[in-house]
């Protein structure tokens, strides 16, 4: 463990003598319990001077902190550069279970109720990784516009988890919904100046209380534990119907922004420990969020497991993907460190055992993309596998058009179509890999294939903000069109993109709407926007979309049906190792893939014979077809011991579902469209 016992219980525990309160301040000199009038925050009722012992830790006790009491603490302490400390605010305590808001908009901690929640038979799910497929949504934009709910489910925890969401995502295909930030989190005040929302919720207030808009009205005003009753009555049912519960966590950095934001609990509780600062008080900001929340320390690292300690426990949820996880894993002098305590404590806590750990391995200061570097135990975002991806369906063939010539070879795909070897060390396999070719940041996957260049003039900011690393090609138009050539040409390159994803081997990562065809309409950065811009659309969608849909849960069965896609571990040459895969890489000449074949930017065509390893399924062997050029090619289907045939299962040439399946004997020539795969099953 990173940290001693003396940190234990912080935080409000009811006793056998009342409430007691513990707070951890190693440089504060005086720290004030506050207890305020039941019906009116803004009132102080009483006043208790808090004590400490020599861990730093403040104590103070009350038979009036009971269950919905409002509270507080205020802190003094030296003047120093790196202190903040201010008397006269009442701050947050960093584990209060519940927040409220006083009618100046100042926030107040309230003891939650005693957890008397019924889960009834309600059991996680615990899906394998290999079988996990997790699909990435915000609360609100998903039932937001769900034509099937109640207006006043629309858009909270209790939509989400309506018999209407829910069969919509099972009916997918997927097995986990990664939920976009949950805590209680507030607008930057830049946002707020320019009458724009924080509407992805990556700005923390408090890492133990659910977002209160999220819920419905009648929670909101249902009073003490209304709102985490919800939250959990929505866990409760997503397990029933076997989804996992993923929540996006931000742990790196607080709403309180740089010096100069506002001071609402770790700053001004002790701002010197909490925070990465330079001794003259200048916050190392390692997030470009203003601050960076310092976990060289035990205090700050406790922190962040009790959180997830109450998450996983309390309100059952099944795993956790960690923003700009590289902080969480900088040493006191801002270096990143694969053993760091808290990166090594968060997988070997017992009582996080069989919870899903997914880092993205990067932030912005020094050093910060480390892709590959997190322990094993962890899965990581795999932005290697996003760009190149892209680059292979889109950007290499907006360049072949232009230039005639792509400029990369098929061997880059294959890697990481494969797991990723090279990135992933043998002992963490494929299943560390989280594949995605979109998220909530960035374009769409439609968008992908419709622009060029980010349009991102709504966001305020004369659109200089989002990426211009976008690995993207309209196909000729910028935008909207209706010339069909370029229409049927997207359609076909999402397709691909959907295909290469969902046949991967890795975990794949799904951003909700990409499903469908949804667009943000050449927005890469639309945290800014609460509105239809980025909430799902139900009804109204063309054809084409409906048909991209069916196609997604085609390829999800595909996958489910077929383990040589999704192997748990890397495979070693010359052995047989269980839930591996083998794999066989042919030309299109059906002949073994020289380096020629790898690197030629002419030679952008393999097929790809993977067999399982049985060791939990049945024996399984698949050969996918992928060609990287516009015209059509002939390839000759690969002979291979134990293989009599081929039936073809799926090709992203067309627009429909394969009936009835088509077989081929092995040697046999078959027409391969351009730009297109295909998924055979061999027997």
């Amino acid at each position: 463990m990173p940290v001693a016992d003396s940190l234990s219980d912080l935080g409000v525990r009811i006793t056998s003598r009342g409430g007691e309160l513990r707070v951890w301040s190693a440089n504060a000199t005086t720290v004030d319990l506050c207890l305020f009038d039941d019906n009116d925050a803004t009132w102080l009722v009483k006043s208790i001077p808090m004590v400490h012992d020599t861990n730093g830790v403040w104590l103070a006790r009350s038979r009036l902190l009971r269950a919905g009491t409002r509270y507080g603490v205020r802190v003094t302490g030296t003047t120093a550069p790196t202190n903040a400390f201010d008397p006269a605010l009442t701050l947050i305590d960093p584990y209060a279970r519940g927040l409220a808001r006083t009618a100046s908009g100042e926030w107040r901690s309230y003891v939650q109720e005693t957890d008397s929640f019924d889960w009834a038979d309600s059991q996680k799910p615990a899906i394998a990784l290999d079988h996990t497929v997790i699909y990435e949504a915000h609360v609100k934009g998903l039932s937001k516009l769900n034509p099937h709910l109640p207006d006043e489910l629309r858009g909270t925890y209790a939509g989400l988890a309506h018999e209407s969401t829910i069969a919509y995502l099972k009916e997918l295909g997927v097995t986990a919904i990664q939920l976009l930030p949950v805590h209680q989190f507030v607008s930057e005040q830049r946002l707020i100046k320019q009458g724009l929302t924080n509407y992805w919720g990556y700005n923390t207030l408090n890492f133990f209380t659910p977002h209160a808009a999220y819920a419905s009205k009648s929670a909101q005003f249902g009073g003490t534990g209304a709102v985490l009753r919800e939250f959990k009555g929505m866990v409760k049912l997503l397990h029933e119907a076997g989804l996992e519960v993923i929540l996006d966590v931000v742990y790196n950095h607080t709403a309180e922004e740089g010096i100069g934001g506002p001071t609402t609990s770790l700053r001004g509780i002790d701002n010197a420990s909490y925070y990465r600062q330079t001794p003259d008080g200048t916050y190392i900001d390692a997030t470009g969020c203003g601050n960076t929340v310092n976990f060289s320390l035990p205090a700050a690292q406790r922190l962040v497991l009790d959180s997830l300690r109450y998450w996983a426990n309390e309100v059952q949820v099944d795993g956790f993907r960690f923003d700009l996880a590289t902080a969480l894993g900088r040493d006191e002098n801002a270096q990143f460190e694969t053993g760091h305590p808290l990166l090594e404590a968060i997988i070997s806590d017992q009582q996080l055992a069989g919870v899903k750990m997914i880092a993205e391995p990067w932030d912005v200061g020094m050093g910060g993309w480390q892709v590959g570097n997190f322990p094993d135990g962890w899965s990581e975002w795999n932005d290697g596998y996003r760009d190149r991806m892209r680059d292979f369906w889109l950007s290499d063939i907006g360049a072949a058009r232009a230039n005639g010539n792509a400029p990369n070879g098929i061997g880059s795909l294959a890697r990481r179509l494969a797991g990723s070897a090279h990135v992933f060390s043998q002992e963490r396999g494929p299943l560390a890999s989280v594949n995605f070719i979109t998220a909530h940041d960035g374009f769409t996957m439609a968008d992908l294939t419709a622009y060029n260049e980010k349009h991102n003039l709504g966001n305020g900011e004369n659109n200089r903000d989002g990426t211009d690393n976008n690995h993207s090609f309209n196909y000729g138009a910028e935008g909207p069109t209706d010339t069909p050539v370029i229409l049927e040409a997207r359609a076909k390159a999402i397709r691909n993109l959907l295909g290469t994803l969902l046949l991967s081997a890795g975990i794949p990562m799904l951003t909700a709407g990409d499903e469908f065809g949804r667009t943000q309409r050449g927005n890469n950065n639309a945290y800014c926007h609460d509105s239809e811009l980025t909430w799902l659309q139900w009804e109204g969608r063309p054809l084409w979309q409906n048909e991209l849909l069916v196609v997604s849960e085609q390829l999800l069965r595909l996958r489910r049906e077929n383990p040589a896609l999704r192997p748990s571990r890397y495979g070693i040459f010359g052995e047989t190792t269980p839930s591996a895969t083998q794999m066989d890489w042919y030309n299109k000449e059906g002949v073994v893939m020289s380096l020629t074949d790898w690197d030629s930017p002419e030679e952008r065509t393999l097929q790809y014979l993977a067999a399982s390893t049985p060791e939990f399924e049945a024996f399984n062997r698949i050969l996918l077809i992928v060609h990287g050029l516009e015209d059509d090619v002939t390839v000759i289907l690969p002979s291979h011991d134990g293989v009599a045939g081929y039936s073809l299962l799926w090709d992203s040439s067309l627009d429909e579902l394969i009936d009835p399946i088509v077989d081929y004997l092995p040697g046999s020539p078959l027409t391969v469209a351009g730009a297109s795969m295909q998924l055979f099953r061999a027997h």
